[in-house]
């Protein structure tokens, strides 16, 4: 009897074990902070267990509120930034229950909507900023013009997908730029009025002067004599002279400001390359320069106007011939790469380079470094660039090479 009773005590105990352990389990599980065996931990027969239990408990509510500590503390930061911040949950299959994570305040404001729950409503309001951010879901930048209760915003908008725990988020960044771009024109415009004012202050002075001398040299006199003939043959030549530089001067200004819109077509890489190898090649040869010209088989298509980009690239190499004049072994390579949603065309050479503090100064217009330089080449460049939605990169190591870069959209 005392051994049945033993055995019954013992099964009764091992119940009473293995139900705490389910418990212990199951609290685990549901992250339920409320269970402990502090009884247990002085009454019980293994007191050492239930001691652990209680310390796995405690720790995990540490690390659950630590956690969330950390979470307020990043959802306060991203609600004080200017900077909108939407995050869209792409874990269910239908995008209309696609569920929106977090909206922060700048979004709101940025957007002027409610934080909305649910990506089709945001999209319901404004179709073309959600059908933008579609076109690069799977990650990437873009510049979007949005009109707003009738104001214009600007906003330079990223992108990027991410995959935590199973689960798919897409994390969409936006801030308003038009304040930052307005200020860039304007210190363009800054720039732009002070290289125009000395160019024409160079070429009205001399031209005031020589005829207030002319002015002079015939007032109250009928005959000149050959002293003086001469004299005024050699000021009449200066002011033809500084006119027509001026003239030249205006044409080039009128050049910049009178491009015309491009006219886009689909053309494949490779019929681009060809074209600049057949035109620049017989140019580089008189040049003894080698000029490198790459993947001209390439079948990836782009939408340009063929004639303002192979201006540009005209005036790339051109540049490039005359960058490697002093170089013993002088070489250009045009080729393209792929990166993301962008497609560059390079233009690389092995010439005298540029340095750092003259890398934003070349696009300014009329600023050469080139004797006999008209200065607005790479403005023109840059131009027709913005025109077509790109932008032209410049890196150089002077000395060494540099490579100036065309960058298209490439979706």
């Amino acid at each position: 009897m005392v051994l049945l009773g033993t055995i019954i005590s013992l099964y009764y105990y091992i119940n009473e074990i293995r139900s705490d352990i389910k418990r212990f389990i199951l609290a685990v599980k549901t992250r339920d902070h409320t269970l402990n065996f502090k009884n247990k931990t002085t009454k019980g027969s293994f007191p050492e267990l239930y001691e652990s239990f209680g310390d796995i408990l405690q720790v995990h509510k540490q690390i659950r509120l630590e956690q969330e500590a950390m979470f307020q503390l990043i959802k306060t930061i991203l609600e004080q930034v200017p900077v909108g911040v939407i995050v869209v949950n792409n874990t269910t299959p239908e995008s209309e229950n696609e569920e929106i994570a977090f909206f922060n305040q700048a979004a709101s404001n940025l957007l002027s909507v409610p934080a909305y729950k649910y990506w089709h409503r945001l999209k319901q309001h404004l179709p073309i900023f959600a059908n933008e951010i579609e076109q690069i879901a799977n990650g990437g930048k873009r510049f979007l013009e949005l009109k707003i209760q009738d104001k214009l915003i600007q906003l330079s908008t990223e992108v990027i997908p991410l995959n935590l725990y199973g689960k798919n988020y897409t994390i969409i960044s936006f801030q308003n730029i038009k304040d930052e771009i307005e200020q860039k024109e304007t210190e363009a415009w800054n720039r732009l009025i002070g290289v125009i004012s000395h160019e024409i202050l160079n070429s009205i002075t001399p031209i005031s002067s020589l005829s207030d001398t002319i002015n002079s040299m015939v007032t109250d006199k009928e005959n000149l004599d050959l002293d003086e003939m001469e004299d005024l043959k050699t000021a009449l030549q200066t002011i033809k002279r500084r006119s027509s530089g001026l003239l030249d001067f205006v044409k080039d200004y009128r050049l910049i400001a009178e491009l015309p819109t491009p006219s886009l077509e689909s053309h494949t890489i490779g019929e681009i390359l060809k074209h600049i190898k057949v035109l620049m090649q017989p140019f580089a040869k008189v040049k003894n320069v080698v000029l490198d010209v790459e993947q001209t088989s390439s079948k990836i298509t782009v939408q340009l106007d063929l004639k303002l980009i192979e201006q540009v690239l005209i005036n790339l190499i051109t540049n490039g011939i005359y960058a490697v004049e002093e170089n013993e072994s002088p070489h250009i390579s045009v080729s393209y790469r792929l990166e993301n949603t962008k497609l560059y065309i390079d233009v690389t050479d092995n010439g005298k380079g540029i340095d750092a503090a003259d890398l934003e100064k070349i696009f300014v217009p009329f600023y050469t470094t080139r004797k006999n330089g008209s200065g607005i080449g790479l403005t023109i460049s840059r131009n027709i660039m913005k025109m077509h939605r790109g932008s032209i990169e410049v890196v150089s190591e002077p000395h060494e090479q540099t490579t100036f870069s065309l960058m298209f959209n490439y979706v």
